[in-house]
Formats: structure tokens, C-alpha cells, sequence
């Protein structure tokens, strides 16, 4: 693979980029991947939620919150449109993806971030990471998410049915990643 880190507006096909990443590589014992989707952050079904009201196979879902909530009410996220600074983006994850090299134990990883207009179900990210054994891959990959969801330098602005809103980063976020031992304040 050519290279590590795409910001690109096209969308990704995961299985083609496990592919390209462990090709030829017979050290490969384990691929990690995460991919995030666009979703409507405000609608949290709960079980024993009527099946037949949740949305299509595939989207995300969120766990452990309030019951399911009329979208109306709350704000349905109709788009997402996401900003960066072409080069300084993709060095700020170069150089996050040298420091999970030099924390974990992998041979490889890809990071795919999308911009532009987004809408519900598309796939925004993908951070993708072979190593030899399962432990370091998991470790490695949500040590970039983590850092992907606060300190990559992306903008994104969310359309709902009452006007556009920009997103900031969460305390939840910063927490997340002060486990990896570095800290944020972007919530």
C-alpha cells in the first residue's frame, strides 16, 4: 500500500483495503478494523424497542441511552458535511499513526477519513491495522480512533431540520483519549 492516510470524498470499500494492507505480508496473524458511519446521534433505541421502527440493517446504533425519542423533537440529523486543512490533515494522522507504530506492535495501518456532504448510513471513517496477533491490532485501532475523534483537525457541520449546527468534541472524548496518556480539552 502506497500509502496511509486518504482524505478523500469518495467512499471505501473495507474489504478491498484489508486487502491492499495485508497483501503479501505472510506476518499478518490479525486485521483490526472500525469504520463510523453518519447517524442521527439523537435517536437511542433501547431493548424491546419495536424492531419494525428501528433504521435499516447496517446503521449504528447507540447503546445504553434514553429510550427511543421522536427525531422531530429532538433534532434528526438530515446531513453532515465535514471540513479539513488539505496537508496539515493528513500529517497530524501521520504522525498519529508513528506513534501507534511505535506503542503496539503492528506492521501496518490505514486511516480513510471522508469530507464534503455526508448523508445518514454513509461511511466517514476507517482506520484499518494488521500485527501478528489480535491483542495489538484491537489496542492499536482505538488508540487512533480515539485520537481521530479529538485531535485530527476535521470541522463538521451537522443540517438538521432546524438549520445547521457545528459539532465540537466531547469531555467523553478527551476522557478516551487521556487513557493513552494524552491529554485534550476539547469538550
Amino acid at each position: 500500500m502506497n500509502t496511509r492516510v486518504s482524505i478523500q470524498t469518495e467512499d471505501f470499500n473495507l474489504a478491498d483495503e484489508i486487502s491492499a494492507l495485508r497483501k503479501n505480508d505472510q506476518r499478518v496473524g490479525a486485521v483490526c478494523s472500525f469504520i463510523g458511519t453518519v447517524r442521527d446521534h439523537n435517536v437511542a433505541p433501547t431493548l424491546g424497542t419495536d424492531v419494525s421502527s428501528l433504521p435499516p440493517e447496517g446503521a449504528e446504533l447507540a447503546r445504553g441511552g434514553p429510550s427511543l425519542r421522536s427525531s422531530a423533537q429532538q433534532g434528526e440529523v438530515l446531513s453532515m458535511e465535514l471540513e479539513h486543512y488539505p496537508g496539515m490533515t493528513e500529517k497530524a494522522i501521520e504522525a498519529m499513526i508513528d506513534e501507534a507504530c511505535a506503542r503496539f506492535d503492528i506492521f501496518a495501518a490505514r486511516v480513510i477519513h471522508r469530507v464534503g456532504l455526508l448523508q445518514p448510513l454513509d461511511q466517514v471513517v476507517m482506520v484499518a491495522v494488521t500485527s501478528a496477533h489480535r491483542g495489538e491490532s484491537f489496542k492499536a485501532c482505538e488508540f487512533l480512533m480515539d485520537y481521530l475523534k479529538t485531535q485530527a483537525p476535521f470541522w463538521k457541520k451537522e443540517q438538521t431540520p432546524e438549520g445547521a449546527r457545528w459539532v465540537d468534541a466531547r469531555s467523553s472524548d478527551d476522557a478516551a483519549l487521556a487513557k493513552w496518556g494524552i491529554q485534550a480539552a476539547n469538550g
